[in-house]
């Protein structure tokens, strides 16, 4: 069996236990493997994660063995890693908060594969701070992916609601908005709808906001289902558990618009010369108002009419 790693990070000394775990088997990629990446991507990723709960996507025995989704902290974590607890229908959950760099290595020694987080954060979990639109196509073809984010861009802006862009690493792309929290989730769910029905309206042969599959008749689905309190969403920069390890990987939009990108198009492998240029760096430095954003949106939908 293979020894501990001890990580120094920041000021903690994090314990990767079984380092020679092959996660990924088609690719050679370990537990030790995942846990470096993660403390190089910390720089970039911990701002995107800092305050918010999450949910972790575990894989024990890698992306081939048995998964699990995990919202409640063991009680074998740190007492230094940040939790957070927060009413559910019946009670109570307490979420691990990556406030810290040495918080997400951790996570990966766990086999953590790929965090998920909430849209909002902790001191104001109603109130979300980020608006997100999943593009999820009905095969693999990437060119409507990009197209319906370009035209989705375009409407932002008619909006006057700044975005910006990340791959699933799986088969779409996310456009996230930055939102000032004044107003709440139902308010932002709702705001959202109206943008992707008004979307889906513009282009109908190749667009729809219909949730049953059987429904899409092969169009991309505009989806806004994760605009709810206690939903995540993919976090950026997390690794996501298919071969290859693709990344979920902010983009600049000019990469959004070249054919080269796919949504799988960054790796574990690759991302590492991408870290030190975050294209999200100032992203989200213009939070701006859901409700002023619904009465422009209003204005919009009567010319249409």
């Amino acid at each position: 069996m293979s020894t501990d790693n001890r990580l120094r990070v920041g000021r903690r000394t994090v314990v990767i236990t079984r380092p020679d775990k092959v996660l990924f088997p088609a690719d050679g990629i370990t537990k030790s493997d995942l846990a470096d990446y993660y403390r190089l991507a910390a720089a970039a990723m911990v701002p995107q994660l800092r305050g918010r709960p999450l949910m972790m996507e575990r894989r024990p025995e890698g992306i081939e063995g048995e998964s699990f989704m995990q919202k409640d902290v063991p009680d074998h974590f740190p007492e230094w890693l940040h939790r957070v607890e927060l009413p559910k229908a019946d009670g109570t959950v307490t979420y691990a908060v990556c406030d810290e760099p040495a918080a997400l290595v951790y996570l990966a020694g766990q086999a953590c594969i790929t965090p998920h987080r909430f849209l909002s954060r902790a001191d104001r979990p109603h109130h979300p701070d980020r608006m997100v639109f999943d593009l999820d196509p009905s095969d693999d073809d990437f060119g409507a992916v990009r197209t319906a984010a370009l035209s989705l861009r375009d409407l932002l802006d008619e909006l006057e609601l700044p975005s910006a862009v990340m791959t699933t690493g799986s088969r779409g792309l996310h456009v996230v908005v930055p939102l000032d929290r004044r107003g709440d989730f139902d308010e932002v769910r709702d705001l959202a709808r109206r943008i992707a029905d008004f979307l889906a309206a513009r282009a109908p042969d190749a667009l729809t906001t219909a949730p049953r599959k059987e429904a899409r008749g092969g169009r991309l689905y505009l989806d806004v289902q994760r605009n709810a309190y206690a939903q995540t969403a993919v976090a950026p920069y997390a690794v996501r558990a298919r071969p290859g390890a693709p990344v979920a990987a902010p983009l600049a939009w000019s990469e959004a618009e070249d054919s080269r990108t796919h949504a799988r198009s960054f790796t574990i492998a690759s991302m590492p010369d991408r870290l030190a240029d975050d294209p999200w760096k100032s992203a989200f430095s213009r939070p701006r108002s859901a409700r002023a954003a619904a009465r422009r949106l209003a204005a919009l939908e009567a010319d249409a009419r």
